[in-house]
This record gives C-alpha cells, sequence and structure tokens, in this order.
C-alpha cells in the first residue's frame, strides 16, 4: 500500500544514461555502421554525449564526427545499426548500481513505474525483456510510440496516465529530460552519471542526484503537482 508521506502515485524514468548504462552496446552498433560506410570508430566517451535524440539522431551524430554527413548515408548506415544493435542489445549494458533497490522501494511504497524514452519502442522493450524487467514497469512509452517524442512533454503525459495518472515525477541524465519535465511542468530529478552535452548543474532540473540511493529521499523533498 502507498504510504500518505510520499508524494508521488507514478515516477517516470528516461532509459538510456538513467536506469542503464548501454553505451557500450550503442557504441558497438554505432561504430559497426560507420565500419560498414568507412569510417573510423568512435571512443565510448564520445558516444555518451551523443545520445538521447533516437537511434537515427545518433548515426547522424556518429557520421558528422567522423566526416560528412548527407541523409542518404544515414539511410544506408541505419539498418546496419538498428540490426547490429538488436542483435547485441544487452551484451555490455547493465542497470546503474542501486537502480534494483530504488525500484523495490518505489514499487513497495505502491508507486508505479513508467518508462518515457526516446529510444524505439520496440528497442526499449527488447531491453527491458533483456535485463529481466518485463514486469517492473507500467507503461513504457517510447521515442515512435507517439508522433512526437522528447522534449515534447506528451509522451512523458501518456506514459503517466498509461500507469495510472496522479501525482508525477520525471526521472532523466538530459537537457532533453529536464526540457520534457519543464514544457510538462513536472519536477525532474536528474543523475549526475548519464548521458548528456553539459555539466549536470546546467540542466535546470529540480535536484541532482550522483547515485539511486538518493532518489526516494530526493522525491520525498519534491513537490507534487497533480497531472
Amino acid at each position: 500500500m502507498q504510504t500518505s508521506r510520499f508524494p508521488f502515485t507514478v515516477v517516470a524514468f528516461d532509459l538510456d544514461g538513467t536506469l542503464v548504462d548501454t553505451a557500450p552496446d550503442l557504441t558497438a552498433a554505432l561504430n559497426h555502421a560507420l565500419g560498414s560506410l568507412g569510417r573510423p570508430a568512435i571512443d565510448p566517451e564520445s558516444v555518451r554525449h551523443m545520445v538521447g535524440h533516437g537511434a537515427r539522431a545518433l548515426l547522424r551524430q556518429g557520421l558528422q564526427a567522423t566526416g560528412t554527413c548527407d541523409e542518404s548515408l544515414i539511410d544506408r548506415g541505419f539498418p546496419v545499426f538498428i540490426d547490429h544493435y538488436t542483435a547485441h542489445i544487452a551484451d555490455t549494458s547493465r542497470p546503474y548500481p542501486g537502480v534494483a533497490e530504488a525500484l523495490d522501494r518505489l514499487d513497495a511504497l505502491g508507486v508505479k513505474l513508467a518508462i518515457c524514452t526516446n529510444k524505439a519502442e520496440s528497442l526499449a522493450l527488447r531491453l527491458v525483456e533483456a535485463l529481466g524487467w518485463q514486469n517492473r514497469f507500467a507503461a513504457i512509452v517510447g521515442g515512435d510510440t507517439l508522433p512526437v517524442r522528447k522534449p515534447d512533454p506528451t509522451p512523458l503525459f501518456a506514459a503517466i496516465a498509461r500507469a495510472g495518472g496522479g501525482p508525477a515525477a520525471f526521472v532523466g541524465d538530459s537537457i532533453t529530460d529536464t526540457d520534457t519535465a519543464r514544457a510538462a511542468a513536472l519536477p525532474c530529478i536528474a543523475v549526475t552519471f548519464g548521458f548528456r552535452d553539459r555539466p549536470a548543474e546546467e540542466l535546470g532540473a529540480t535536484a541532482l542526484i550522483d547515485h539511486f540511493d538518493e532518489l526516494i529521499p530526493a522525491l520525498m523533498k519534491l513537490q507534487s503537482p497533480q497531472i
């Protein structure tokens, strides 16, 4: 049963860079696609700053980082990327420390959990299944679930509604996530260890956490607007 002390009935999460460190497998798929186009490999740390807008955008940034880029190159490389990534989606991707315990604690409080990601829905579902999380989340909204994607707030609203609605907060790692939460007028907690293109302090999050054992206390301190 949910306690009256906890301020949220739904907590939504970004996926890549927030719940799961997917950089190694994304890097392998990106470099496989780049290699098929005669481009050099990119190091994983660089890829961490490119993730957050979907696979096609990641490939575009990879091409731009290694030479010229046009839509025809993206069209050629995209299926190569997707095929490789689908086959190796969780070879080395792992939840961040403390994620399982934090999700367990939220579940024990009666909180519904949701995912709102710019990853394609089919890939998000595949990753969740590979991690054994099939029954963890009440809703999963991907980057192609709706006609729009983050930072448009519509996918976040949809994820919250599909999880049952009510007071909600969003947990992410990038400016895309904090912009989404701001557009939705929802509080946002940003992790400091995820994928981003600027210092965590510049994301404009309601609160920052360095480890998932800080999540519940941080949520307890937040206001909870109604959805």
